[in-house]
């Protein structure tokens, strides 16, 4: 079977982080280099869009190469990269963010290349909504799967835009604290229902160290069924070393799953293969700082992990 090419958009950065445990610095971060990274291991080419400043450490970038991913898209400015620097406590899962310098993302429009706009896979990784859009437009596969993720800073600050996102995408992602904000409501049920409604034909809610849920079906009359809901367990990882990205890895490996299937009308059995997929891959990304766990990974390792996981939670 024939694979289909993905473009992947989103942020490029350079990431510091401290954990209870480490500091390391000047890492690979944003969620594009996850997500094109993860998605590489299941389908190539994987085209790479964002922008980078002039500090940007050359050896992330051949890594990059390295896995099959075209550069073609990323834009190279004067200015300073993208940067964040947060750091992580006893649990893991709280953090603080201390530093953000959006520098080149600030006044940054996205232009996709004619020579790689029309791949039909098209992942809208975490970036501002309008961001999103101007991607989207250039894009111009006419059979085309649209995937996208978001954060809280954009429920807040661009609602309306990211309302606009909603009705042209297939597939969206989004974590539960964020869907319980996004939503209105505490049930996460509920959450993924009304999700449902603002346009796209599947919803994922991820759950972090819990899983994630799937939504399909028309939300005015849904009802969970082996067609209309899957709800995935996350693998149990003994120790979190950095959990950055893990998200993003998780859309990145669906999406890389589903090109590999070549072709662009899926069904809710595929997408709920891709979840486990996701799952698997963001499992590794949490074991080492930024993608290095994902940049020495083997299909040996993800097919036997992959066959553990099944039998942790089949019943």
């Amino acid at each position: 079977m024939n694979t289909l090419p993905i473009i992947v958009g989103g942020t490029v950065a350079i990431d510091n982080v401290i954990t209870p445990q480490a500091e390391a610095r000047d890492l690979l971060g944003g969620s594009a280099s996850y997500a094109a990274l993860a998605a590489s291991y299941f389908s190539r080419p994987v085209f790479l869009v964002g922008i980078i400043g002039h500090d940007f450490p050359a050896p992330h970038l051949a890594m990059l190469e390295s896995r099959g991913i075209s550069l073609d898209g990323i834009e190279r400015s004067q200015g300073e990269s993208f940067t964040w620097t947060g750091e992580y406590h006893a649990n893991m899962n709280d953090r603080t963010t201390h530093l953000v310098g959006l520098n080149v993302l600030q006044d940054w429009k996205v232009s996709v290349p004619a020579s790689i706009a029309d791949c039909p896979i098209v992942v809208l990784a975490n970036m501002s909504p309008d961001n999103q859009s101007q991607m989207l437009h250039s894009c111009t596969a006419t059979q085309r799967f649209v995937i996208a993720d978001t954060m809280d800073l954009w429920i807040n600050i661009a609602n309306a835009q990211l309302q606009e996102v909603l009705k042209q995408l297939d597939l969206f992602v989004i974590n539960d604290s964020e869907a319980r904000e996004f939503t209105g409501t505490a049930n996460l049920i509920l959450a993924g229902r009304r999700l449902l409604e603002k346009g796209p034909r599947y919803v994922i809610i991820k759950l972090g160290e819990f899983g994630a849920m799937l939504f399909s079906g028309d939300h005015a009359t849904w009802q969970a069924s082996e067609s209309t809901f899957f709800r995935a367990s996350a693998f149990p990882l003994t120790e979190v070393i950095d959990p950055t990205g893990a998200g993003d890895t998780f859309l990145g490996a669906l999406a890389g799953y589903l090109a590999s299937l070549g072709k662009t009308d899926f069904s809710f059995a595929d997408i709920r293969q891709a979840v486990v997929k996701g799952s698997v891959l963001a499992s590794f990304t949490c074991e080492q700082f930024s993608t290095r766990r994902l940049e020495a990974l083997t299909p040996t390792e993800i097919s036997e992990r992959e066959a553990l996981f099944r039998s942790l939670t089949d019943w």
